[in-house]
């Protein structure tokens, strides 16, 4: 199948799963995970309607940015993770940071987005898991990270994003998500902005919808099989 005819599955599936949920399709963005995928294939799903994607290293998407400056109205977000000595060429490159796990690289950015001028919205993730190969900080760690973050002046923490270890069953992920949105509702309260939950991907996404995500991750199911990745 083509990108275009993955795309309009894709949003037919996230349909249905709003209509589980009882939401509006309107509260789930689907962002296209195309790290490590060329630029010809971010054109295409660009010219099949797709305006927001997903890129993993900082020095990868710098070689595919130049290519892609007359994409209007794209979003391009960093969901992987930063790290500090290239925080001020993120905070240049993309629109928003997905993956921020400490307060070292929300400062860093901060002073970056102050130097261009801009207010860098960003996503904290939480590991919920016991992977090491995850990423995120502990939940306890949520609200100090947050009060920490909330006098800064060019980034603002806007939601949350979690990876639940992967599996074939997507019910395995529920309760991820199902706490990711406990911890979002328990916070929000003393953090107004924070209303984001970033999670679900190709394998899980309609379980994430269910439970309350408003972006959903997909890379595998819209491009295919991952290739090559670039150097960076």
């Amino acid at each position: 199948m083509s990108i275009a005819e993955n795309l309009a599955s894709l949003q037919q599936q996230i349909h249905q799963a709003c209509r589980r949920a009882n939401r509006s399709d309107s509260e789930v963005a689907l962002m296209a995970v195309s790290k490590v995928h060329p630029v010809e294939v971010i054109l295409e799903a660009y010219a099949a309607g797709q305006r927001l994607f997903g890129e993993n290293r900082v020095q990868e998407f710098q070689e595919k940015s130049q290519h892609l400056a007359a994409l209007h109205h794209a979003e391009f977000h960093l969901i992987g993770p930063l790290q500090s000595n290239k925080t001020a060429r993120a905070a240049e490159l993309f629109h928003a940071i997905d993956a921020v796990d400490s307060l070292k690289i929300a400062q860093r950015l901060d002073a970056a987005a102050k130097t261009l001028g801009k207010k860098l919205p960003l996503l904290i993730e939480v590991k919920l898991s016991h992977e090491e190969s995850k990423h995120g900080l502990a939940p306890e760690e949520l609200p100090a990270l947050l009060a920490a973050i909330e006098p800064l002046e060019s980034v603002e923490a806007v939601g949350l994003m979690t990876v639940p270890p992967w599996s074939e069953d997507a019910e395995l992920a529920r309760p991820y998500f199902r706490d990711l949105r406990r911890l979002r509702d328990q916070s929000i309260a003393r953090f107004p902005t924070l209303t984001q939950l970033s999670m679900g991907m190709s394998n899980d996404f309609s379980v994430a919808i269910e439970e309350g995500s408003t972006c959903v991750r997909v890379g595998t199911a819209l491009f295919g099989k991952r290739v090559t990745a670039t150097a960076g």
